[in-house]
């Protein structure tokens, strides 16, 4: 999927749809469940394992240290979860699982989903290229639908877009 093909670029979109946030859907509700499972199961095995009362040799900090685990599992998950691509006129805001990057569309040369990656990437200006984790393969149809929408983004607001602030002459 390349946006530059036809070098003429676009009107900016009106549409509030196209503006609409970018978030993946299966691995989203996979993640929250997890992280609720993770919560119970590490929870109730930091309450029932034997202590020295019981004959056993666990002690509090053991328990401790296991419901901090699931805590921190659970953790990781929620923020597996709240990935996201956020679109403004303006730039795109991207939180991968452990970065927060603002881009700006001039900035944004070409939109990828293909190959085996498995999210849209990005490539910039600097020839960095910036994996878009909120849309991922594994939402099929739907993903493929959310990159061609980025990629009508980046057409109509990225480098080749004709200014709204200059007329054709």
């Amino acid at each position: 999927m390349t946006p530059r093909s036809g070098g003429t670029g676009s009107a900016p979109p009106d549409d509030v749809e196209a503006f609409a946030p970018f978030h993946p859907r299966r691995g989203r509700t996979v993640a929250y469940a997890f992280a609720a499972a993770t919560l119970v199961v590490f929870g109730v095995i930091a309450v029932v394992l034997p202590g020295p009362e019981q004959g056993g040799t666990w002690r509090a900090g053991d328990r401790v240290f296991f419901a901090a685990v699931g805590v921190a599992i659970a953790v990781l998950l929620w923020r597996f979860a709240s990935i996201r691509a956020l679109p403004t006129r303006e730039s795109l805001t991207v939180r991968n699982l452990f970065t927060t990057r603002v881009i700006s569309w001039r900035s944004v040369v070409d939109v990828r989903f293909g190959g085996g990656d498995p999210w849209v990437t990005i490539e910039l200006d600097d020839t960095d290229t910036i994996a878009v984790m909120a849309i991922q393969k594994a939402d099929a149809e739907v993903a493929r639908s959310e990159a061609s929408r980025l990629a009508a983004l980046v057409q109509a607001l990225g480098p080749s877009a004709t200014s709204p602030d200059v007329t054709p002459g």
